[in-house]
């Protein structure tokens, strides 16, 4: 077993809160943002980063601040079938970051959250990918979200919480909006 992945198996598990620590957590963390970005505005841009190394036959070992994760391909797309390939790890990324908008907007609004899951799928035709049409697009074609929530609350509050998060979610953003990207290439 290599480092990375020895580092992978001992990860810890997010730990189960309480809804009441999360309450606790959630209004901490937006009182402290709300009186930082108040007393300085440039505080509310950040960046965030992300380095990868190419491991297997197409796998990658991505670094994000503390934590390390792979990446791979299934065997039929040259991969070892070692991790999520490239495109489950943005469907994933949209599943949590509406999970971590709706606890964050439930907040806001007042909303009681009991339960939350998330499912996410896209479409994708390979021809893009490998070349054999250049009128097919090599991502996405179509991505659906499904949110299931529970809790005590008219059914007409969950739709305004829906309709806050679908305005706020950074990653529902950047599937459904253009963002400007720049690559660059250096050769060692």
């Amino acid at each position: 077993m290599s480092a990375d992945a020895a580092a992978l198996s001992t990860t810890p598990a997010v730990p189960t809160i309480t809804a009441e620590a999360r309450h606790e957590r959630l209004t901490a963390v937006a009182t402290n943002w709300v009186a930082t970005i108040a007393e300085r505005p440039a505080k509310a841009q950040l960046r965030f980063t992300a380095s990868g190394e190419g491991v297997g036959s197409v796998g990658t070992t991505i670094r994000t601040g503390t934590h390390t994760f792979q990446v791979d391909e299934p065997a039929g797309l040259g991969g070892d079938n070692a991790a999520a390939n490239p495109v489950e790890v943005a469907l994933a990324a949209i599943i949590a970051c509406q999970v971590v908008s709706y606890r964050v907007w439930a907040l806001n609004l007042g909303v009681v959250l009991d339960t939350i899951e998330a499912s996410a799928e896209g479409d994708l035709d390979v021809r893009g990918f490998f070349g054999l049409d250049d009128t097919v697009r090599p991502g996405f074609t179509a991505v659906r979200v499904t949110v299931n929530v529970s809790g005590p609350e008219p059914e007409a509050r969950y739709r305004e919480l829906h309709a806050a998060v679908d305005a706020h979610c950074p990653v529902l953003d950047l599937f459904a909006n253009p963002t400007p990207v720049q690559t660059t290439l250096v050769v060692d």
